[in-house]
């Protein structure tokens, strides 16, 4: 989620380039991206392998932790393979070109599906098995896409070779943005893990922890619909954007806005309607399907919200607001979201239903702040600073 995070700053970087029809700087800012992200994987691992002792500080059971650290150990190679993927699908996202990466996506997962099987029950590896399993998709996945972009005329006008076209003022300009775009995704992320940790110190922790895991589940899975309606917006955003055009901009929001509450709408009442239901696709347990019936209420509300807050911030990500969002995020989650959860939770009693009740709190304070912020920008300035920065970084990289 951090390399994640971090790659976004390309869709401000990218996505503004191609609309100035600054070619060479795509291939230029993916490099640097991939030189950034690359050593990033150190810190990352190191905090991976010290995982078990991390969640029993944090009072979890030391059992859950050893088996969480062993396969986060085993998943490294994945977080090396990702410094170098995500980078590429930024680079390719910015230029609209969504069907090689669907193809790459699709042809993953028909790798990934049978040598998962494989590798836990014939081999019997378990959860080694999926952790080497994900290493191998994610290494297919770069292969794919590499070839693609060395060889596809598609690519020819923005890719450029590594060592002659890099440059510190380039990797200077991706931290610029970098830093607060992980921010902006950690701080949100984090704090439904948060939200995992708070449920484990409940009396009930086995019941309430998957419940809430169903819950989460079903919101990450559903959040995918709206990020990607949000990755489009971000492209167009910052497309027109480094072209000039600020009304274009506009007219993009208000379209993926619109796709968005419609989106948030049917998914929300299908969820509303199938409350009942909706836990025996996870679990046989009587009690576990009643609980989640019982949250399903604020799960629809919460899908809705998920749906206008990542619309919202692929708009953040394609204007170069990124830093904007991040304090969002953190006055959203961290001064609202997580007190509310914890003492609805642990003081007023109300348990689990009580923690998503604070994140929810959370999720609309966000979505309102982006609405906001969003409503009232200065577009026309928004076109003028995309172009500047652009063409500034390409004199000073010329000079």
């Amino acid at each position: 989620m951090e390399q994640f995070g971090l790659a976004c700053a390309l869709d401000t970087l990218c996505g503004q380039a191609y609309g100035a029809q600054e070619y060479q700087k795509l291939g230029t800012y993916t490099y640097s991206a991939m030189v950034f992200l690359i050593p990033i994987c150190v810190p990352i691992s190191i905090l991976w392998i010290f995982m078990d002792k991390i969640l029993v500080l944090a009072g979890q059971d030391p059992q859950i932790a050893d088996v969480a650290c062993k396969y986060s150990i085993w998943l490294i190679p994945a977080l090396l393979a990702s410094a170098i993927l995500r980078p590429l699908i930024q680079y390719l996202q910015s230029q609209s070109f969504v069907l090689p990466m669907f193809l790459s996506s699709f042809a993953t997962l028909c790798f990934h599906v049978p040598i998962c099987y494989v590798l836990i029950y014939k081999v019997d590896l378990g959860n080694t098995g999926a952790a080497l399993a994900i290493n191998l998709s994610y290494l297919f996945n770069v292969i794919i896409l590499v070839l693609y972009v060395r060889y596809s005329s598609s690519c020819e006008k923005t890719r450029t070779l590594f060592v002659k076209d890099i440059n510190f003022s380039c990797i200077k300009e991706f931290f610029h943005f970098a830093l607060p775009s992980a921010l902006m995704v950690c701080l949100e992320w984090w704090s439904f893990e948060i939200l995992i940790l708070l449920s484990g110190l409940l009396p009930d922790s086995k019941l309430e922890t998957s419940v809430l895991s169903i819950c989460l589940t079903i919101s990450s899975l559903h959040y995918y619909v709206p990020f990607g309606i949000g990755a489009a917006a971000s492209i167009r955003v910052s497309n027109e954007l480094g072209a000039g055009h600020p009304q274009a901009a506009r007219l993009s929001v208000y379209v993926v806005m619109v796709l968005a509450i419609a989106e948030a709408v049917i998914v929300a009442t299908t969820l509303y309607c199938c409350r009942y239901l909706l836990g025996y696709a996870f679990s046989n347990e009587r009690g576990v399907v009643n609980y989640v019936a019982e949250l399903v209420p604020l799960l629809s509300i919460s899908v809705t919200m998920d749906s206008l807050q990542a619309v919202l911030s692929g708009v953040a990500r394609g204007s170069g607001w990124q830093h904007i969002g991040a304090y969002v995020n953190l006055g959203a989650y961290y001064l609202v979201g997580i007190p509310l959860a914890a003492v609805l939770c642990f003081t007023l009693d109300l348990r689990g239903k009580g923690l998503w009740i604070g994140i929810l709190l959370g999720a609309t304070v966000q979505a309102i702040a982006l609405a906001v912020i969003t409503f009232f920008m200065n577009w026309k300035k928004q076109a003028i600073t995309a172009r500047e920065r652009i063409f500034d970084t390409t004199s000073s990289a010329d000079n």
